[in-house]
């Protein structure tokens, strides 16, 4: 069954919130982040602080926001469905610090007709060279672009917004039965932090259903394994006037060429569906110590072993080529959740119910990265991720679909049916 998608009247609530929260500068940092600040910038507690407020008002149980910025709700079981097993919906309030979440001025574009979209700062929607644009254009679907200035922030406020109005319907709709739902909404996701802190002693539920994905349809359930690595150069400074042939050992010299003999047909850029990569991200120091930080991916445990060791190797070899000297360090940040959802079946199967119940096939593709799903099924409690309507994500050519983001609250909607199913 379609709710939200057949009802023009909540459609437009769900429009009118998810415009008041991107409009909302939950921005994070990734530095602070890495170094146990959480949340790693204070104005994530105002979106925080907005959605216990509307939780609240609700009548949602036991509202709270902790000190980390999770804000915390359970939606209480229709009668007779007290004994229905719980379970947890999660979104992210954060947007990455890449491209400016700050001051976005979100455009809406009602029955968007195919024609190309022209923004400040050179960005351009061009359906010809954007296939789910096209697609959108073909069914005169409503999308919501940034001014060009700007991303949009549907990463991950699609999915707050999906959750909150999915939430509200059921509320509103007491014939729509449901057993007990809880609801978390998570800082510091796009720092690779989102559940350093999650707490884990309020959830009940045993298996959860993360709103963070792109495309009506997608259904994720397999991801990257992930790792941070630093490598460290140390090197010999000196005066450049007297360095002559030895005296000087350029540690940014001996960075640069790591970088530049990572493969080329293993970077982000040249890689697609399940190939893994290396992911060059930072470089900083100077001719005595320099750092380089970057990301490695890759489906396999054997093919991230791989990585790792390629990275030792390279490293070496780079230092050894100036005379410098070469430190790795690795830091696991999530694992692929694939093997713990196949040993639980059933928190998929439900969720594919609730697609096809939406009038949505399921398109399952794996994860180009992480979600809070990841590390939640690392903690015990698997977590399938759903779609959001959002696009071009971490840029400012990313936009939303409003037709898709309401069959993502229809699919929320049909999947606590299906749950209860009472």
């Amino acid at each position: 069954m379609n709710y939200i998608t057949d009802d023009s009247k909540i459609q437009g609530e769900l429009l009118d919130r998810f415009i008041k929260y991107v409009k909302i500068w939950t921005e994070s940092n990734g530095e602070k982040a890495d170094s146990g600040i959480m949340p790693s910038e204070e104005r994530e507690r105002d979106l925080a602080k907005q959605l216990a407020a509307e939780l609240t008002v609700m009548g949602l149980q036991d509202v709270q926001t902790t000190p980390e910025c999770y804000t915390y709700a359970w939606l209480p079981a229709s009668k007779g469905c007290e004994k229905v097993p719980p379970f947890c919906l999660l979104a992210h309030i954060d947007t990455v610090d890449e491209v400016s979440g700050k001051d976005v001025k979100p455009i809406i574009h009602p029955k968007y007709d195919g024609a190309v979209i022209d923004l400040q700062c050179g960005v351009r929607h061009d359906p010809s060279k954007d296939a789910a644009l096209a697609e959108a254009a073909e069914k005169h679907e409503t999308i919501i672009t940034a001014d060009g200035t700007t991303l949009l922030g549907a990463d991950d406020k699609a999915g707050v917004s999906a959750i909150m109005t999915a939430i509200q319907y059921l509320v509103e709709n007491p014939e729509v039965k449901h057993g007990k739902i809880e609801v978390i909404f998570s800082p510091d996701e796009e720092t690779g932090h989102g559940m350093d802190k999650v707490p884990l002693k309020l959830i009940k539920s045993k298996f959860a259903y993360t709103v963070d994905g792109g495309h009506a349809g997608e259904l994720e359930t397999e991801c990257f394994n992930a790792y941070g690595a630093k490598v460290t150069f140390t090197g010999k400074a000196c005066h450049t006037g007297t360095a002559r042939k030895g005296g000087m050992v350029n540690a940014l010299c001996a960075a640069a060429r790591f970088v530049e003999s990572l493969p080329n047909n293993q970077r982000p850029e040249t890689t697609d569906g399940c190939e893994g990569f290396f992911a060059p991200m930072e470089i900083t120091g100077s001719i005595e110590t320099a750092e380089v930080s970057l990301l490695l991916r890759d489906f396999t445990d054997s093919g991230m072993a791989e990585r790792i060791e390629t990275v030792k190797a390279l490293a070496q070899s780079a230092a050894l080529s100036f005379g410098a000297k070469a430190e790795c360090s690795f830091k696991e940040q999530y694992r692929n959740m694939k093997s713990v959802l196949d040993k639980n079946p059933d928190v998929v199967e439900k969720l594919v119910q609730a697609y096809k119940e939406s009038g949505v096939e399921p398109v399952f593709s794996p994860i180009r990265g992480g979600t809070d799903g990841s590390r939640l099924t690392e903690l015990g409690i698997p977590t399938p991720n759903i779609f959001t309507g959002g696009h071009n994500f971490h840029g400012r050519a990313e936009w939303c679909s409003l037709n898709q983001m309401s069959l993502a609250a229809d699919v929320l909607i049909n999947l606590a049916r299906k749950i209860a199913d009472c």
